[in-house]
């Protein structure tokens, strides 16, 4: 049925071309259910190699997902819960001063910048005066990661049904091949998102550390935790990270500005050269041109949520595209 219903579209080039525009408008509609599906495809990839392990050890498999959710639950509030007021306060304090630091930064080189005008891109007072539109942002991308994890979970326990449906779509003399492919694409998406985690929680402590060791301690940490967060968007993120800490160093001193910018240059140096090649080694590399050009790509159409998924999609897209290459080449 189906492979007549290809073999007809092969033929009705036309109709092809009308049904595929829709098919694309129908998923652009969709798009935050999408990237939610996604996200959780990425999660459930990330924690099945424990959900395995664990079964490998005779534990019940509903036991094994129950223990690795809560597992990374348990680990997040820990993290997370205790630092909450302390950042809010370095996160208000380091607004409340920024336009200071811009200015006193432009005056470095012979320039007078407006604090006003200044404010007005960091509108501190604009987030207090909205501050039920900033919650309800908040809350919904919060609703949005508690989705992605509870779908992963049904993705995990209903998985080999899943897996199952899905290589029926295929003949049965391509569903190995298929089953095969799926595979790698799990294997490659739960390395990096496993590895992404890894290096940010490095990269936050480590720049936290040079930081506060720079007498920075008062924006030691959300300096540290934007590093960390903009660590999963590679080559364009440390860049971004820096900019407000070297900003900050040359409203005081050109010097500490120059060792600022020589701080997460050497941060970066060991991650790439060391950490990298350990932590992300099953992961796909990219050229910078493509990862500029796929988060570039993924922010204008699908905004913050795809700009960090989209290297992840485009592994996914080569992970398939090189299977399909050597199969034909065979």
């Amino acid at each position: 049925m189906i492979s007549a219903f290809i073999t007809y579209l092969v033929k009705n080039q036309f109709v092809a071309g009308i049904l595929f525009l829709a098919f694309a408008w129908l998923l652009f509609q969709v798009k935050e259910i999408i990237i939610a599906l996604f996200a959780s495809y990425i999660i459930m990839a990330a924690l099945k190699p424990a959900v395995i392990w664990m079964q490998y050890k005779n534990v019940p498999r509903v036991a094994a997902i129950t223990v690795s959710y809560l597992s990374v639950l348990l680990l997040l509030v820990l993290l997370i819960f205790p630092l909450v007021p302390f950042f809010t306060e370095q996160v208000n304090k380091l607004l409340l001063n920024f336009p200071t630091f811009v200015n006193n930064a432009a005056q470095a080189f012979g320039l007078e910048i407006d604090e006003g005008s200044i404010s007005q891109v960091f509108p501190v007072e604009g987030v207090g005066q909205n501050l039920f539109a900033f919650a309800g942002g908040v809350f919904g991308g919060l609703f949005s990661i508690i989705a992605a994890f509870v779908i992963s979970i049904y993705m995990l326990v209903e998985y080999t049904s899943i897996r199952e449906g899905l290589l029926d779509f295929f003949p049965k003399n391509k569903r190995a091949k298929v089953g095969s492919i799926v595979d790698q694409i799990e294997d490659k998406l739960g390395a990096w998102f496993r590895g992404q985690i890894v290096l940010s929680i490095f990269i936050g402590i480590v720049t936290w550390i040079a930081l506060t060791a720079l007498q920075l301690g008062q924006y030691a940490l959300p300096l540290a935790v934007l590093a960390g967060m903009l660590e999963i968007v590679p080559t364009v993120g440390p860049i971004l990270a820096a900019i407000p800490a070297v900003i900050i160093g040359l409203s005081i001193s050109p010097t500490l500005a120059l060792i600022l910018v020589l701080v997460y240059v050497g941060i970066q140096i060991l991650e790439n050269n060391i950490l990298v090649p350990r932590i992300m080694q099953r992961a796909v590399g990219l050229s910078p041109i493509v990862v500029i050009l796929g988060i570039t790509i993924g922010s204008k159409f699908f905004g913050i949520a795809g700009a960090l998924l989209s290297i992840p999609f485009i592994s996914l897209l080569i992970v398939i595209y090189k299977n399909v290459r050597e199969e034909k080449a065979d």
